[in-house]
């Protein structure tokens, strides 16, 4: 199992060219928008992206064996904090990275629920990285460059009310720092 400190200095290394954690976005989207997207619920129903139209949309891809799983707290206390103002959260479960994701899909948001008292949404388990990636994250990466795909668990893109990224966040950022509150609320507006 890899080391928490070798993570980080993968994750740092893939974020150099950003010398960020918190990314704004003013790439050209001409390609589509993140409303075009959607994705699969555990019960195999689809969550298209366009019914939050109009409401910002932040997208994380967790691991409930990560170390970095704490962050699965810090997302509920988003949404709990944002929620009644437009936010949505959406977890995408991933067994992408170091293979810390053994749970089924229908068994995570239960397991999230129980250890850090999520209630947002969450999709099935679902790939978002490489040639077999879900759609959304390929254009993702496409429309924003490598350097803004998930190099990890816990990448978090904000999708805008009208459907562009407005920035991305890399895996060490916590869900309730500064800059991602700064971001949601610009997005939220007043």
């Amino acid at each position: 199992m890899p080391r928490i400190g070798n993570i980080l200095n993968l994750v740092a290394g893939a974020t150099v060219a950003a010398t960020a954690s918190a990314i704004e976005v003013s790439a050209d989207q001409s390609n589509g928008s993140a409303l075009q997207f959607s994705f699969e619920m555990p019960d195999g129903s689809a969550l298209p992206l366009d019914q939050f139209s109009g409401r910002p949309v932040l997208v994380v891809n967790t691991a409930t064996k990560c170390g970095f799983s704490k962050q699965i707290a810090g997302l509920q206390e988003l949404h709990e904090r944002y929620s009644s103002r437009g936010l949505v959260v959406i977890a995408v479960p991933s067994n992408d990275f170091g293979n810390q994701e053994p749970l089924e899909s229908t068994e995570i948001a239960g397991f999230c629920e129980a250890k850090y008292g999520a209630k947002y949404l969450m999709t099935a388990k679902t790939q978002v990285k490489g040639d077999l990636a879900h759609p959304f994250y390929r254009w993702a990466a496409e429309t924003l460059g490598s350097a803004a795909r998930p190099y990890w668990n816990f990448h978090k893109y904000l999708i805008g009310p009208d459907g562009s990224i407005v920035a991305w966040f890399s895996t060490p950022t916590k869900p309730t720092s500064s800059k991602i509150i700064k971001a949601i609320e610009a997005q939220l507006g007043s």
